[in-house]
């Protein structure tokens, strides 16, 4: 391990938060029995607030942010983990209450790894990362709600977003026909290289929901919420399920029970950061087989770890396709 390495430290003054370049020590990493050298991290938007402020994401400080970390274990005194292993972790309060990925090393809790799937580099793992993870979790929920294609169609909302183009090109291979949401027309035929059948604009699900709607799709992927999230749940057909992961729209839902009891639909919470283990190995072994390496490299773009705050403000800004691969 070296003496002195980079990160990027979060610090709080009052009501002003600062995302600054340092240098640290081992003594300054917090406790748990692995330490990883990060070889690669990721931007998610969740990361983007982070970095940013604009939401409350990290809740002590200093703090590294980083929800997502690759990389090789350097020492542990954990049973499941030995110098020289291939992780990958993903949130468990990473950015939030833990240092996460923004740096040369994280010292974690081993419990919270999971051994890096063999079909993956460390780059493709956080090519993936938690958006990509929480994409693979909202299939498998729609697959325990039995929805499948014979059904019907399934619609991504925020389509070009990282959870939205992972779950667009996953679905596709699994037979789904794919009806994309995005608010980025130009984006059409990026979306339907990754396997989406049908595009329609972001401004049909935008407007003020009606109890029920006429039937459209099977189910849906939502990491949008609030009004798309209730026009969604609205033209869901009968027996159907939609599984919700996200916020970008904001918080609220403005449905009604109308769908739950005169159509039988399911909402389906997925939750990334604190899911199980067995879950998350799940999660990613059906990754390592379900998801094209070719339709992944073409969703992603590699920055180097100076660009990491400007790519913050460009994924809050809807400026990001697909998924942003930092090399650490």
């Amino acid at each position: 391990m070296k003496s002195r390495f980079k990160a990027i430290l979060l610090r709080k003054d009052g009501d002003k938060q600062t995302a600054d370049d340092v240098e640290l020590s081992a003594d300054d990493l917090m406790p748990g029995d692995v330490t990883v050298a990060v070889s690669h991290s990721t931007v998610n938007y969740k990361d983007g607030l982070a970095l940013t402020g604009r939401a409350p994401i990290a809740r002590k400080f200093p703090m590294i942010p980083g929800i997502d970390l690759a990389g090789t274990v350097d020492s542990s005194s954990h049973p499941g983990f030995k110098p020289g292993d291939k992780v990958l972790l993903n949130g468990f309060g990473l950015s939030e209450t833990h240092y996460g990925g923004y740096a040369e090393y994280a010292r974690v809790k081993g419990d919270w790894l999971v051994p890096l799937p063999a079909a993956f580099t460390p780059a493709q793992a956080m090519a993936i990362g938690t958006a990509g993870y929480t994409a693979m979790l909202c299939v498998l929920a729609l697959e325990d709600a039995h929805v499948t294609p014979a059904k019907g169609p399934i619609v991504v909302t925020g389509a070009n977003g990282g959870v939205g183009s992972v779950a667009v090109a996953l679905l596709a291979k699994l037979g789904f026909k794919v009806v994309a949401s995005t608010g980025r027309p130009e984006e059409e035929s990026y979306l339907k290289s990754l396997g989406a059948s049908e595009i329609i604009a972001r401004a049909e699900l935008a407007s003020d929901p009606r109890p029920l709607a006429k039937e459209r799709w099977a189910g849906g992927v939502d990491s949008v919420g609030s009004k798309t999230l209730a026009n969604v749940i609205a033209a869901t057909s009968y027996g159907g399920a939609v599984a919700a992961c996200g916020l970008a729209g904001g918080m609220d839902l403005p449905t009604s029970v109308a769908p739950f009891i005169l159509r039988g639909i399911s909402l389906l919470g997925i939750d990334s950061v604190q899911a199980p283990k067995p879950r998350r190995i799940q999660a990613w072994n059906r990754l390592a087989a379900d998801i094209d390496p070719g339709k992944l490299a073409a969703m992603t773009q590699t920055i180097p770890f100076s660009g990491l705050r400007q790519a913050a403000q460009d994924i809050l800004a809807g400026k990001v396709r697909g998924r942003l691969v930092v090399e650490i």
